[in-house]
């Protein structure tokens, strides 16, 4: 029943992840074709909830999704198993939950 639940969420991350990296290259080419410096760029996010609220879920998604997947391969290549499986997992989901959102702070309310 976990591993269907696991499943389950990482195609739902990728569900929620796939217009987000849309719209994340999507702006991107808008500041690389407009010329946008990296301090233009910072002046239009800060302080701005939608940019934070947009890349916090793309960082929330990202962070799941990621740590799901590395959980199989650390199953399948390095036997990891139970509640140390589990550990090692929530603790990476939780460093790129925290790095993710620091990198989130600091574009938009640094």
């Amino acid at each position: 029943m976990t591993e269907l639940r696991l499943y389950m969420a990482q195609r739902l991350t990728a569900l929620i992840m796939a217009p987000l990296v849309i719209g994340h290259i999507a702006v991107m080419i808008y500041a690389v074709q407009g010329g946008l410096s990296a301090g233009e760029i910072l002046g239009r996010t800060r302080g701005s909830l939608f940019w934070a609220l947009f890349y916090g879920s793309f960082v929330a998604a990202v962070s799941i999704h990621a740590t799901i997947g590395i959980r199989t391969i650390l199953s399948e290549w390095a036997g990891l198993r139970g509640t140390l499986l589990n550990g090692v997992c929530i603790g990476l989901c939780a460093v790129l939950l925290v790095m993710g959102g620091r990198a989130v702070m600091a574009v938009t309310f640094a």
